[in-house]
């Protein structure tokens, strides 16, 4: 039976698996969007094509299938770009379909008309355009099978509209299936007698892909083999913070100590990750130590420097090959881990700050006592999620979103998608000031589709993270760093939500309460000092800065 290539699309999508897609409707795709009509796939309609691409990047990390995104051309993808590139640098599986103008109007300055190819090429897998109507399934198959497969990363689809609604006899075709990664025997064996015949080895774990019980299955296993386990920068969940081989995490925010274990180590095995510039501090920590690195891309790219031993595999593949970890202990003693595990035990442990407004390593002690172990947490970017970061423990996996690259604006449309896919578990955003009202729009997202995340929103009036940089470089010249906010509470009950003003750190657990116990996407603005930075890696405590 005939049906048009807008509703095939659909179609394959279904047969993916694909449950939701997140969407700013535009007129060039509107046959995908009746096909949607009568799909159980949920349409969720955002109110930013940036917000739109945040959500379905979160949705890529938590659940399962690559998230996907639909906008319009022109205006629509300039705004989707950023989750392009999030998805890029993060390496989370991530479908952009782009509505075109029809295929005639090419080349002649037609309304929102733009090269795909040439805005995209660059900070994507790949770019592909829908010119055959009878391709749409087998190009949408191509393109979920690349996003999902090697190094993860964005696909990007053009879809112009008179292609759309044409007609095609053809049929959703079977999603290619790709054979389990494997570690051979001998990659194993080798890695073994690297780890027994190491002093002081330390396990790296990073990017997506750690499901089931692929973290704990490795951190019993390092635990049996006196092996501390360090995270890359947000990355935290891949491995629970319970168990004793947990070394705490790498790049902003880090804890001196690990930065100077990381000097220490005497081999290094990087799993799901690669050495970057941010877990280096620049490439200026663990760079001699003999390195094992193991990612399913066999190009290792984005890692720098040595590599004695390469594993094309996922984090799944290889701790499934490990060893006995007996065999990889040796004589070494527990100390070396022991050391790096209570170094972490004392970075995440809070001390109370002397501060004006909320003191946020006490709020952020409160809050990680208030939650279950099955919390999501999302972050946006800037100073104010390093409090979070520090004392927020994670303890399953697919419990953390936040954007590796450091953009602004995610933490809001990844808490409204982590609240969807996982309505049964409690979501936290943890964003300051300016990356809220980057999206905090999509909060109203929850009203048509039952999400209630909880936000927590750091007001201190400034881009918290550029003005540390420029009190070090240019001090006592501020310039361009700060902003005047409104009453975000008010704003949250005006969408239907629960909001709460908070103005001292004892007022803090109470108002969580309230909120968590509301049964409604709540915020909770917390007022800040302005003059408080990250909390020092030394005491835990915030730093006034004059």
């Amino acid at each position: 039976m005939s049906q048009s290539a807008g509703h095939l699309i659909v179609r394959q999508l279904e047969a993916h698996g694909v449950r939701r897609v997140y969407s700013v409707p535009g007129e060039s795709f509107l046959d995908v969007l009746d096909g949607l009509y009568d799909s159980p796939i949920e349409t969720v309609v955002a109110r930013h094509e940036g917000g739109a691409g945040f959500m379905a990047l979160a949705e890529g990390r938590l659940g399962g299938v690559p998230g996907v995104a639909m906008v319009t051309r022109g205006p629509g993808a300039a705004n989707a770009m950023i989750a392009v590139h999030t998805a890029w640098q993060d390496a989370t599986a991530l479908v952009l379909f782009v509505g075109l103008i029809p295929v005639a109007d090419r080349g002649r300055e037609s309304f929102q008309e733009f090269d795909l190819t040439a805005w995209f090429d660059s900070t994507a897998k790949r770019v592909m355009v829908l010119d055959d109507e009878h391709r749409a399934a087998e190009v949408v198959a191509e393109a979920m099978h690349t996003a999902a497969t090697g190094r993860v990363g964005p696909v990007v689809v053009g879809l112009p509209e008179d292609v759309l609604v044409r007609l095609t006899d053809a049929s959703p075709v079977p999603p290619r299936r790709t054979g389990p990664s494997r570690v051979s025997a001998d990659e194993a064996a080798d890695a073994a007698a690297a780890v027994r015949a190491a002093a002081r080895p330390l396990i790296v774990v990073g990017g997506d892909g750690w499901t089931g019980s692929t973290g704990a299955d490795l951190t019993a296993w390092a635990e049996a083999a006196h092996v501390p386990v360090a995270a890359d920068w947000r990355a935290y969940d891949a491995v629970p913070h319970s168990s004793g081989a947990w070394a705490g995490w790498l790049g902003y925010g880090r804890a001196d100590t690990l930065a100077a274990r990381l000097d220490e180590a005497d081999l290094l095995i990087f799993v799901g990750c690669g050495r970057t510039d941010v877990l280096t501090d620049g490439y200026r920590h663990g760079l001699g130590a003999r390195t094992i690195v193991v990612v399913p891309d066999a190009e290792a790219r984005g890692h720098a420097g040595r590599i004695d031993l390469q594993v094309a595999a996922t984090p799944r593949a290889w701790v499934a090959a490990l060893p006995d970890p007996s065999s990889a202990r040796g004589t070494r003693s527990r100390d070396w881990m022991d050391t790096l595990a209570a170094d972490q035990r004392r970075f995440a442990h809070p001390e109370p700050e002397d501060c004006d407004g909320v003191d946020l390593s006490t709020a952020m002690g409160v809050l990680d006592a208030r939650l279950g172990e099955e919390r999501v947490v999302t972050y946006g970017a800037g100073n104010a999620t390093l409090w979070g970061h520090r004392f927020l423990g994670h303890h399953l996996p697919n419990s953390l979103v936040g954007p590796r690259n450091g953009a602004m604006g995610a933490a809001v449309p990844a808490a409204v998608a982590a609240s969807l896919v996982f309505p049964e578990r409690q979501v936290v955003a943890i964003c300051g000031d300016g990356d809220f009202l980057m999206n905090g729009q999509e909060l109203t997202v929850c009203r048509a589709h039952g999400g209630t995340p909880l936000v927590i929103v750091v007001d201190n009036g400034i881009y918290g993270t550029i003005a540390q940089h420029q009190r070090a470089h240019y001090p006592g010249r501020p310039s361009g760093t700060s902003v005047d906010n409104p009453d975000f509470a008010a704003g949250m009950r005006a969408y239907g939500g629960f909001g709460e003003y908070v103005q001292t750190t004892e007022d803090f657990g109470p108002a969580l309460d309230r909120a968590l116990a509301s049964d409604l996407p709540a915020l909770l603005h917390l007022r800040a000092d302005p003059a408080t930075m990250p909390p020092s890696s030394a005491n835990g405590s915030g730093r006034k800065t004059a």
